[in-house]
């Protein structure tokens, strides 16, 4: 599969898709794949992924940002679990886009399998909007 030259030879393949864990997807941004993450701004200011270079496209506007993306790189969509990254990622398939990878479990597996977070650790825990509370406030 020509795609997944463009990401190491990692990931697997579901209904014309690759899909990527974090660890694999790390492998590909170390060697120049582009993180596109399409959370929403509140979202990101909780925690966000640890990675330089990343590209904030939100999911409310990703039908006339995605344009903007580059289609000479290879992307790796992103958000909190994993659904809102799979259907841009979708998409930018339809769109044109070749170089198009999903990340397994978003930013919830990201950070459970240890991986480089740039997280405000005191104030925020929880895994993704629903599950967030504040440890400053007692609910």
């Amino acid at each position: 599969l020509k795609m997944k030259a463009d990401f190491n030879n990692l990931g697997f393949e579901i209904d014309g898709l690759l899909h990527l864990t974090g660890k694999q997807a790390l492998v590909c941004l170390k060697n120049g794949a582009v993180l596109v993450d399409v959370r929403e701004d509140y979202e990101i200011a909780i925690k966000d992924f640890g990675v330089n270079g990343k590209l904030l496209c939100p999911y409310t506007g990703f039908d006339k940002l995605y344009k903007t993306l580059p289609k000479d790189s290879a992307l790796i969509m992103a958000d909190c679990v994993g659904l809102h990254s799979k259907e841009a990622a979708y998409k930018l398939l339809a769109g044109g886009f070749t170089k198009v990878a999903n990340l397994v479990g978003g930013i919830a597996a990201w950070e459970r399998d240890g991986l480089p977070m740039d997280t405000d650790i005191e104030t925020m825990s929880g895994q993704c909007m629903c599950q967030i509370r504040s440890r400053k406030t007692k609910s």
